[in-house]
C-alpha cells in the first residue's frame, strides 16, 4: 500500500531537474476511496527526502492567480496538491547556475486527478483557479518568513508562462493581489540578484 508514480518534468524535451509530478496509488470501492497522501519512506525512495516543517492550506475562486512566489533568504521546497476544484500548477526555475534557469513548467492539479507537484528550493511558484472553487494545500520545508517573500510577474514575457484562463474569463477578469500586479519580470530579478 501507498506506492507512488513519479514523472521528472521536462520542457520542449529538455527535463528540469528536481521538479516531479507524483501520483498516488488509490484504492476505491463502493464507500469512497483511500489514499496515502504523504508516506516519508515512498518520497525518499522518489527522490525527495526532505523534511517538511509547515502545512499550509488556501482557498480560492474561479480566476483566481497567485503568483509567482518565492522566499528569498530562506527558500522552501514545497509539495502541493488540490483537495477541492483544479488549478494550473506552475514552477518556474531561479536556480543560479541551472542550465533552465528561468524556465516553466506547468501542471493541472485537481481533486479528481488527485496529482501531486514538488518544488524544490529556489523556484518560483504560483497557480490559477479553472474550477469555481479550489482547495490548495502545500507541505514546506521552511517557516514563512514574511519580510522574505519575493516575486515575479506572473505574464512576464520572458518567462511567457502559457496560463490556461478558467472558462469564459479574460486576463482583464483575473483577480490577483495587489503585490502580484507589479512584481518585476526575470531580466529584473536578474539584476537584483547580480547574475
Amino acid at each position: 500500500m501507498g506506492k507512488i508514480t513519479v514523472e521528472n518534468c521536462e520542457k520542449n524535451g529538455i527535463e528540469i531537474e528536481g521538479l516531479k509530478v507524483i501520483t498516488p496509488t488509490v484504492f476505491g470501492d463502493a464507500r469512497g476511496y483511500f489514499m496515502e497522501t504523504y508516506n516519508k519512506n515512498d518520497m525518499t525512495e522518489a527522490g525527495i527526502p526532505y523534511e517538511f516543517v509547515q502545512d499550509n492550506q488556501s482557498a480560492s475562486k474561479k480566476g483566481v492567480l497567485r503568483g509567482l512566489h518565492f522566499q528569498k533568504e530562506f527558500p522552501q521546497d514545497k509539495l502541493v496538491r488540490v483537495i477541492k476544484g483544479e488549478v494550473f500548477d506552475v514552477a518556474v526555475d531561479l536556480r543560479e547556475g541551472s542550465k533552465t534557469f528561468g524556465m516553466w513548467y506547468g501542471v493541472r492539479l485537481s481533486e479528481e486527478n488527485k496529482k501531486q507537484f514538488f518544488i524544490p528550493k529556489n523556484f518560483a511558484h504560483g497557480f490559477i483557479v479553472l474550477s469555481d472553487y479550489a482547495e490548495f494545500c502545500y507541505k514546506c520545508t521552511d517557516f514563512y518568513h514574511p519580510n522574505d517573500e519575493g516575486g515575479l510577474l506572473w505574464n512576464d514575457p520572458d518567462i511567457g508562462v502559457e496560463w490556461p484562463l478558467p472558462d469564459g474569463m479574460t486576463e482583464d477578469e483575473l483577480t490577483l493581489s495587489d503585490k502580484d500586479r507589479v512584481w518585476g519580470g526575470i531580466k529584473a530579478y536578474r539584476e537584483e540578484r547580480g547574475i
